[in-house]
């Protein structure tokens, strides 16, 4: 596909068959493949990371490897193939594009722990000292305590559904093919600095609460449901830049636009229930730890509450 001139509103290589699932995964990229290239960087060096922990008799889990790279095979293709090209043209369309880079792609990349996969394989001299000390530095800058504060979570959210859309800011983007590669890059980071307090594991400045958490992931399942109320059952066309699909194409704006209502509503929501899951398993499973440290130091070392409770009760004993 040809480079799209920033003056026109689409790629010049735009589609003009109907949607259907064939035409959706045929590899197809602008001339700049931004976020492909970035996909097939992410699973290298990963790779590479995971490898050099094998090679060296370490242990790295199997499972944290598949989700890194589930990641970054979904961002190849929501990316890389002609779902980009449809995604110019069709509302339902970049909505799945968008829930896929804020919701779905995120929380898989965070649950492969790059963090502790870079603090663990870079090696330890020369170029891989300089970058594990600005790995450090950008962890426990205030920039990153700020960046990672679950207080951001709401007001991120709001401004990249509503603020986006409703507030006319999609349409600016979307007239070039550079703004519409600069969204796809902003859905990515937002979604990363959202999820990385609900779900991860690397050592973090801040650690966030498990209520911070419950609350958040609530809050954001609110904010889908409201998002996609007013996409369902709006009476026009609410996105401009949607408004005049390719007659070739068949799609009825207003109909196209209630489809992307019930994927914010379905699609999206997904992700959020199993975050809010893994939540509730991590906050339990870290009860029944405390409880049976508990348990075994009282056994050690006996219990203060329980032994003054005895002596009082001793002490009634013997008034009788």
């Amino acid at each position: 596909m040809s480079p799209m001139p920033p003056s026109t509103n689409g790629p010049s290589g735009e589609p003009l068959l109907a949607p259907s699932f064939e035409e959706f995964l045929t590899w197809d990229t602008l001339a700049f493949p931004v976020m492909p290239a970035l996909a097939a960087f992410l699973a290298a060096a990963y790779i590479v990371g995971a490898t050099r922990l094998w090679a060296q008799g370490r242990r790295w889990s199997v499972i944290r490897t598949v989700c890194f790279l589930l990641g970054c095979a979904l961002l190849l293709i929501v990316t890389g193939t002609r779902i980009d090209a449809y995604g110019l043209r069709m509302l339902s369309v970049f909505i799945f594009q968008q829930l896929t880079l804020m919701m779905v792609i995120p929380p898989l990349f965070i649950l492969g722990s790059p963090g502790t996969l870079l603090l663990r394989a870079t090696p330890h001299r020369f170029g891989g000292k300089i970058v594990l000390r600005a790995a450090l530095f950008g962890l426990r800058s205030r920039v990153g305590r700020a960046a990672l504060h679950p207080a951001l979570v709401v007001p991120l959210m709001i401004l990249s559904l509503f603020g986006l859309y409703l507030g006319g800011v999609a349409n600016i983007f979307l007239a070039s093919w550079l703004g519409h590669i600069a969204l796809e890059v902003g859905f990515l980071i937002v979604g990363v600095v959202v999820a990385t307090p609900l779900v991860s594991g690397d050592p973090l400045p801040r650690r966030t609460s498990f209520v911070a958490r419950i609350f958040d992931a609530v809050v954001e399942m609110q904010l889908h449901a409201a998002f996609a109320l007013v996409l369902i059952f709006a009476s026009t066309a609410l996105i401009p830049f949607f408004n005049s699909p390719p007659p070739g194409l068949g799609v009825d704006p207003l109909q196209d636009q209630r489809l992307a209502g019930t994927l914010v509503w379905t699609y999206g929501e997904l992700p959020v229930v199993l975050i809010l899951i893994i939540t509730l398993v991590r906050w339990q499973r870290q009860d029944t730890v405390r409880a049976a440290r508990a348990s075994k130091r009282a056994d050690a070392e006996g219990d203060p509450d329980l032994d003054g409770y005895n002596d009082y009760l001793q002490s009634l004993q013997s008034r009788r």
